[in-house]
């Protein structure tokens, strides 16, 4: 196992620059995944650590090694992709062993390697099989297999999950979190999907252009999001942004409605802002602001429901069960006693 160091990493294309000066610290035996929407350049970053694309300025370490031009098969990590990239005319064990075959490494610590991996994975039934009598789960475990067979000093994933159904990925998020507890690998993980990188994560680094917005434990990034971006991208359903102006009755939205906001950033009476209200936060209370229904939406468990008032649309989430109807009014107002308030002009959180 070993730290990774990620020191001002750049990345161009030519004239397009797609990194711009990324600083990231990971600990030993540290979870962290890059998460961002596509494009954000987290896959790249990903590659760039592989040594599968090369660095245009900066430097990456893996432990006190600087590893910019050592070539991918001497870093000693290991990869697992989207695509799985098993060799279908190879066996599950054939395909677990191949990074130790290809060295020659002794076949007693090959075998002993795949029968350890397999029982951590729950595949030993299936190691005489091939990759096409596998089902979509199974074969992410073998390429996972694969992995740990190496037995690196660093995981990487490449959004392993994204080609599976929404109910195996609910299982092998838990399995990849498990595998993680049990081994204490360094591991980096990339995927878009920010639930994933709430549930997994020790630490999260959100992504957006090529830049590193903030990077923080899943719930200092979901208590305090440090700009727009951030406050918008984790938590689902998104924050609502309400736009209006500060003063001293607290916040006037646009739409000529007031909100509480706790202790004011001192002054800012008058200044343009965006109150953010996560949808969880928000509970019927008949003091509030009225609020038309649009649209109901039950899941079961809870309710999300499009609201709009003042003419702006503000999605709420309520575990009780609602008998108002489209077209309705119900009275809303924050559940938590501080709000978040961002700065209109730049999008950076406002403190008190």
């Amino acid at each position: 196992m070993a730290s990774v160091t990620i020191r001002d990493v750049r990345k161009a294309f030519g004239n397009v620059q797609i990194i711009h000066g990324v600083d990231i610290d990971i600990a030993d035996g540290e979870f962290v995944v890059l998460v961002g929407p596509s494009g954000c350049g987290k896959s790249t970053l990903l590659r760039m650590l592989a040594g599968l694309e090369n660095i245009s300025a900066g430097e990456i370490l893996i432990g006190d090694r600087v590893v910019n031009n050592v070539p991918p098969k001497e870093r000693d990590i290991a990869m697992v992709f989207q695509n799985y990239a098993l060799y279908p005319h190879m066996t599950v064990a054939d395909n677990m062993a191949f990074s130790m075959s290809l060295r020659n490494a002794p076949k007693a610590e090959i075998k002993e390697r795949v029968d350890k991996a397999a029982k951590i994975l729950g595949l030993e039934k299936l190691l005489e099989r091939f990759p096409k009598q596998l089902s979509g789960g199974q074969r992410q475990r073998v390429a996972m297999g694969r992995a740990i067979v190496r037995d690196p000093q660093v995981f990487l994933f490449d959004e392993p999950l994204s080609n599976l159904d929404a109910k195996l990925r609910v299982q092998m998020r838990t399995e990849i979190k498990e595998l993680h507890q049990r081994l204490r690998t360094t591991t980096v993980y990339v995927t878009h999907d920010q639930i994933e990188a709430m549930t997994m994560a020790d630490k999260i680094v959100v992504m957006h252009d090529g830049i590193v917005e903030q990077i923080g434990a899943p719930l200092d990034l979901y208590d305090r999001p440090e700009n727009l971006f951030v406050a918008g991208f984790i938590g689902s359903p998104a924050m609502n942004f309400i736009r209006g102006t500060l003063g001293s009755g607290g916040f006037m939205a646009e739409g000529g409605f007031h909100l509480p906001v706790g202790a004011a950033p001192a002054g800012s009476d008058g200044k343009p802002v965006v109150y953010g209200l996560r949808p969880e936060h928000i509970r019927i209370d008949s003091a509030g602001v009225p609020a038309e229904v649009v649209v109901l939406e039950p899941t079961g468990s809870e309710t999300q429901v499009v609201l709009r008032a003042g003419g702006q649309d503000i999605i709420a989430v309520f575990r009780e069960r609602l008998t108002a109807k489209p077209g309705e009014m119900i009275p809303i107002s924050p559940s938590l006693p501080i709000a978040h308030l961002f700065d209109a002009e730049t999008g950076k959180r406002l403190v008190a």
